[in-house]
């Protein structure tokens, strides 16, 4: 008596592959666009808390955003900002740095905050000011669609 074989054909097998292809072709440049968007908004995040770390140095040194770069023992007006005072890296928690913040035209009473991808980004390099005005705005992609940068 002949007993018959279970198990997948060839053809079934490559027609569930085909389909999960399809799929991971479908949902990985979705999922690449979502992973840099939240990577840009913790950018987005750590700027403002920058910006209000400058503000409370402000406060604390004579009314100066002057020297909140460097280290404690060599502070600079432009640069990495003191430890002390924030993170030059984002996350600011910690992990692979998907950022890097600097302090930038520093005046007694301006400053230019800047988060500069590691990697490549269509927003490329963020900015705020003493002021709160941020940019860029919105970017023009390859295809001509607009991206919202803040």
């Amino acid at each position: 008596m002949k007993t018959k074989l279970r198990g997948f054909t060839i053809i079934e097998l490559l027609m569930a592959l085909g389909i999960v292809g399809i799929l991971a072709a479908i949902t990985y440049p979705s999922y690449s666009e979502h992973i840099a968007k939240s990577k840009r908004a913790e950018a987005q995040a750590a700027l403002v808390a920058f910006a209000n770390a400058m503000e409370v140095w402000k406060m604390q040194h004579n009314n100066s955003y002057l020297q909140a770069a460097g280290t404690d023992g060599a502070p600079t007006d432009t640069g990495s900002p003191q430890l002390a005072l924030f993170s030059s890296d984002v996350p600011i928690s910690g992990g692979t740095a998907t950022y890097n913040l600097t302090i930038s035209a520093v005046t007694n009473a301006t400053y230019t905050l800047t988060a500069t991808p590691v990697a490549t980004d269509a927003c490329g390099t963020l900015t705020i000011d003493n002021m709160g005005i941020k940019a860029p705005l919105t970017v023009t992609d390859a295809n001509g669609v607009a991206i919202n940068c803040w």
